[in-house]
């Protein structure tokens, strides 16, 4: 039954409706690269430079793109390969996606992300929970961004080069803080009514996020940053399945 379930969520006009989707967004990012290029030729930048351009930006979007992999392998167990794919591909966010699909499950009574308890009705909710969610970005840079801009361009020259923190740092500090306090809080009392596998394998990805923290600073691994996540989150995954033999 699950399986069969799980092949539905994997129906080839899925594929074909999320492709669609992609293939557009694909071509608008062909769009703009061109006529980027062709306003730097006008510019009269050298080609040379362009390509450069252009070649280190696409090996930084390629290699942080293993954490997203990592993201879609782990979601299609119980949501299937082509939302998760759609929603990591346009304007999804790695963290956003995985703990707001958990959040929307437990939400509408699931125990979490499982198959068995999949259903037609909550795999269209989780949906529209982590569609609806991401879309507050999109709406702000749509009617916001405009004028933020000419906000930027309009501060004093010693105020860009200032490392005091702004109302928007503190408050993204704050929101993260609080988010990793209510997760980890809820995997201190599953460990005290059920199971630890969930608190030691979040202690597992943050000891290997801190040594790659003190690796990129202290020893100057800088190219470690675009992988540190991807890291984190196979050194958890790894983890999870040897204390799961264990305990």
């Amino acid at each position: 039954m699950e399986n069969e379930f799980l092949s539905r969520l994997n129906a080839p006009v899925l594929y074909a409706l999320v492709g669609v989707v992609i293939a557009s967004v694909a071509a608008m990012c062909v769009f703009f690269l061109v006529k980027s290029w062709r306003a730097g030729v006008k510019l009269g930048m050298d080609k040379a430079v362009l390509k450069k351009a252009v070649v280190s930006s696409a090996t930084f979007t390629v290699l942080p793109a293993v954490s997203i992999l990592l993201g879609v392998v782990a979601l299609s167990g119980s949501l299937g390969i082509p939302l998760p794919w759609l929603r990591l591909s346009v304007i999804g966010n790695l963290q956003y996606e995985v703990n707001v699909a958990q959040i929307a499950a437990t939400g509408i009574g699931l125990s979490g992300l499982k198959i068995a308890e999949m259903t037609p009705q909550a795999y269209v909710t989780i949906a529209l929970v982590m569609t609806a969610g991401i879309l507050g970005g999109a709406l702000c840079c749509l009617f916001t961004l405009k004028a933020y801009t000419k906000k930027l361009g309009q501060k004093k020259p010693d105020a860009v080069h200032s490392t005091r923190k702004s109302f928007g740092d503190w408050a993204m500090i704050a929101m993260f803080v609080g988010m990793c306090a209510a997760y980890i809080g809820s995997y201190v009392g599953s460990a005290a009514q059920d199971s630890w596998l969930p608190l030691l394998t979040a202690l597992a990805a943050a000891a290997v996020m801190a040594l790659c923290e003190v690796l990129e600073r202290k020893c100057a691994v800088r190219w470690l940053e675009n992988f540190d996540l991807a890291v984190s989150m196979l050194a958890a995954m790894a983890a999870a399945v040897g204390l799961n033999q264990i305990l």
